[in-house]
C-alpha cells in the first residue's frame, strides 16, 4: 500500500511536467479563482449566519421583553396568548410550579430545560440556548418574569443560507470557467513572444544561419531571453568565424612545409627508383637533404602542436590553484635551454603566487623565451625577469635583438602574423598568440615594447593570489641562472 501511495503523487507529478505551459497557466489561474471563491463562500456563509442569529436573537430578546411586561401587569396565568397564526415565533409561559402555557394550535416546544427552570425559579435572569426536537431545531430565549418566566423561541430557518450557497456555487463555477478561458487567453497573449522566439531558435537550429538576430520584443524577462539568445548567437557566430580563420590559416601555413617536405621526398623516392641515390647526391648533400627533412617535420609537429593548444581555447583539464610563478618561470627557462642548446637565459626572478593553470602558464613562459631566443644574439642572454609591483605579478622577457618594428607592434599577438624580417626564421606565428590567449584567460594583459638593450621587451601583467612577499632572487650573476 505504501509503495502505491508513493507512486501516485509521482505519476500525478509526471503528468503535470507533461503539460504544456499554457494548459498548466490555464489549470493553475482556474484553481485560483476556484479557491478564491471557495474561501469567500466561506468567509460570507460564516458573516451571514451570524447576522441572522443576531438578528434573530434580538428579535427574541424584544418580543420576551413585550411578553414579560404583559405577564407581570396581568399575571402569569391571566396573561393573555393569542392563538398561534401558523407561522412565525413561538411562545411559551413557565409557571412558579414548573407547568407551562402556550398559545392554541402553536406546536409543541422541546421540554423546559433545566437551565431555562432555573431562570424561572430566579437562579439567573435570562438564558439564549438550542433546543433540538424530532423534526426541527429551535432557538429559545428565556426571560424571567414575575415568579416564573416566559419564553420566545423560533425554527432554526437554513434556507437563507442554503440559497446564498447555492448561489455562491453558481456564480463560482461561471468564475472557474472565465477564469479558464481568460488563463487560456492571458497564456496565449503572454507566451506569444516565446512562440516566435521558438519559432526563430528553430529556424536557425535547421538553417544554421547564426546572422539572423530574433527581434527585440517585449520586456522584462522575455526581453532579457532575447537578448541572452542574441548575445548566444553572436558568441556562436564569433566563434565560426574564429574557427573559419583558424582552418584557413592553418592550411596557409600548412602549405609551405607541406610542399618543401613534398618535394624533398619525391626527390628520394625518384633517385631510389632510378638506383642513383648514391651516385646523384653527396654523403653532404644527403646530410643536408635529411637534416632538411627532420627540420621540416620538427617544424610541422610544433604547427600541429600550437594549433592543437590554440584551437582547444580556453578548454582545459587543468584546474586553477594558487601557485609560485617563479617556480614557473624555472621550469619553462629549463625546457627552453634543452630545446635550444645554444640558448643562454638570466633569470631575475622574485617569488610571487598567483592563480592559474600550471601547464598553460609554463607554455606561455616557453614561448616568450622560445621568441626571444630567436631574436637574441649568440653573446647576449635573454633576461627574464619576475617581481611583485602595485598588488600584480610582472612578468618581464627582454632580448637584444633587433627589436620590433612599430607597424608591427600592434600585430604581435596575432594568429600567424610573422614580420617580413622573421619569415626566414622557424616558427608558425602562433606562439604570442598562445600567450596573450592564456594572459587573457588568467586575467592578465600582455604587451610589447623596446628593450633598454635595443631588443623588444615582452611584459605580462598577472592578479596576484595574495600579498606578494619577496624571497630569494634569482639574477643573471647566480650560479642558478640558466645556460
Amino acid at each position: 500500500m505504501s509503495g502505491n501511495a508513493h507512486r501516485q503523487p509521482r505519476r500525478l507529478t509526471r503528468w503535470w511536467r507533461r503539460r504544456s505551459l499554457r494548459t498548466r497557466m490555464t489549470v493553475i489561474a482556474a484553481t485560483a479563482i476556484a479557491a478564491s471563491v471557495f474561501v469567500a463562500f466561506q468567509v460570507a456563509s460564516e458573516l451571514l449566519d451570524r447576522e441572522l442569529q443576531d438578528t434573530a436573537e434580538n428579535q427574541l430578546r424584544a418580543d420576551s421583553r413585550v411578553l414579560a411586561t404583559n405577564a407581570e401587569s396581568t399575571g402569569l396565568a391571566q396573561v393573555e396568548l393569542p392563538p398561534y397564526p401558523g407561522s412565525g415565533r413561538l411562545v411559551r409561559v413557565i409557571l412558579p410550579d414548573g407547568s407551562t402555557r402556550t398559545p392554541a394550535g402553536q406546536p409543541a416546544l422541546p421540554p423546559v430545560s433545566e437551565h431555562a427552570a432555573r431562570v424561572a425559579r430566579g437562579a439567573s435572569a435570562d438564558l439564549m440556548e438550542s433546543r433540538d426536537s424530532d423534526e426541527d431545531g429551535y432557538r429559545v430565549y428565556t426571560l424571567r418574569a414575575g415568579d416564573g418566566a416566559v419564553q420566545v423561541a423560533h425554527v432554526a430557518d437554513d434556507s437563507p443560507i442554503n440559497r446564498f450557497g447555492l448561489g455562491m456555487l453558481l456564480i463560482g463555477l461561471l468564475c472557474v470557467a472565465g477564469g479558464a478561458v481568460v488563463g487560456r487567453a492571458v497564456a496565449r497573449t503572454g507566451l506569444a513572444p516565446m512562440d516566435r522566439l521558438t519559432a526563430a531558435a528553430v529556424r536557425v537550429a535547421h538553417t544554421q544561419d547564426l546572422d539572423a538576430d530574433i527581434p527585440d520584443e517585449g520586456g522584462g524577462e522575455i526581453r532579457r531571453l532575447i537578448q541572452a539568445i542574441n548575445d548566444m548567437l553572436a558568441a556562436l557566430r564569433d566563434s565560426r568565424r574564429a574557427q573559419r580563420l583558424l582552418a584557413e590559416d592553418a592550411a596557409h601555413e600548412l602549405k609551405t612545409p607541406l610542399t618543401s617536405l613534398r618535394l624533398n621526398i619525391e626527390l628520394l623516392v625518384r633517385l631510389d627508383r632510378r638506383g642513383t641515390l648514391d651516385t646523384a647526391l653527396s654523403a653532404e648533400s644527403r646530410t643536408r637533404l635529411l637534416n632538411d627533412l627532420g627540420a621540416q617535420v620538427a617544424e610541422l609537429s610544433t604547427l600541429a602542436a600550437e594549433l592543437t593548444d590554440l584551437a582547444r581555447g580556453d578548454v582545459s583539464d587543468e584546474s586553477a590553484e594558487p601557485l609560485d610563478l617563479a617556480d614557473v618561470v624555472v621550469a619553462a627557462a629549463t625546457q627552453a635551454r634543452s630545446r635550444l642548446p645554444g640558448l643562454e637565459v638570466a633569470l631575475d626572478v622574485t617569488s610571487v603566487w598567483v592563480s592559474g593553470r600550471p601547464a598553460a602558464l609554463q607554455r606561455a613562459v616557453l614561448n616568450l623565451i622560445d621568441n626571444a631566443g630567436k631574436w637574441s644574439p649568440a653573446d647576449q642572454p635573454v633576461e627574464v625577469r619576475l617581481r611583485a609591483e602595485a598588488g600584480a605579478v610582472v612578468l618581464e622577457v627582454d632580448d637584444a635583438g633587433p627589436g620590433i618594428d612599430a607597424a608591427d607592434v600592434p600585430r604581435v599577438f596575432d594568429r600567424f602574423y610573422r614580420a617580413d624580417s622573421a619569415r626566414a626564421l622557424p616558427g608558425s606565428g602562433l606562439g604570442l598568440s598562445i600567450v596573450q590567449r592564456v594572459v587573457h584567460a588568467h586575467g592578465g594583459r600582455a604587451t610589447v615594447a623596446r628593450s633598454a638593450r635595443g631588443g623588444a621587451l615582452l611584459r605580462v601583467d598577472l592578479p596576484a593570489a595574495g600579498p606578494a612577499a619577496p624571497t630569494a632572487r634569482l639574477t643573471a650573476g647566480d650560479d642558478t641562472a640558466v645556460r
